[in-house]
């Protein structure tokens, strides 16, 4: 089984407000850095994507890939890799809960597997740098107070 990578970030914001940073996927390339495109070309009956075309561009590893997303309850939201050119496997979360001190704590967990062949230390390293971009990006934009489009 593959050794996935994940760390916490607080949040000053309600969890619905987190997740509604999340799940806003056309807003993608104005926070997240890696995103350069986003496009949702499957939604659910609630309106919550279900798969997600990503055009990332994170340095070394340059990608067109679709993502499967699996929305649990309002606190939690998956995703696996449908399909992708440099990705033999992608797998990721973002678990939210309230903080004790207030706001909301946000787990991100991630799990990728190149084509190229690649060390195990530096896969973890390049998951942990996406990781920790994609959580200080998420909590900028979410304590901007920067309204996000449905």
């Amino acid at each position: 089984m593959a050794e996935h990578t994940s760390s916490s970030i607080t949040i000053e914001a309600a969890p619905a407000d987190v997740m509604r940073v999340i799940a806003d996927f056309a807003r993608y390339p104005d926070w997240t850095g890696e995103v350069k495109e986003a496009e949702v070309l499957a939604a659910d009956a609630q309106g919550r994507a279900e798969q997600v075309r990503l055009v990332m561009d994170a340095g070394a590893i340059k990608d067109d890939q679709t993502l499967a997303y699996t929305w649990t309850g309002d606190n939690e939201v998956s995703w696996t890799l449908v399909k992708s050119q440099m990705l033999r496997s992608l797998d990721g979360s973002y678990l939210l809960k309230p903080a004790t001190s207030g706001g909301t704590e946000v787990t991100y967990q991630l799990t990728v597997d190149v084509k190229i062949p690649m060390l195990g230390m530096i896969k973890r390293k390049a998951e942990k740098v996406i990781i920790d971009r994609a959580l200080a990006g998420l909590k900028k934009r979410v304590e901007s107070g920067e309204k996000n489009e449905k």
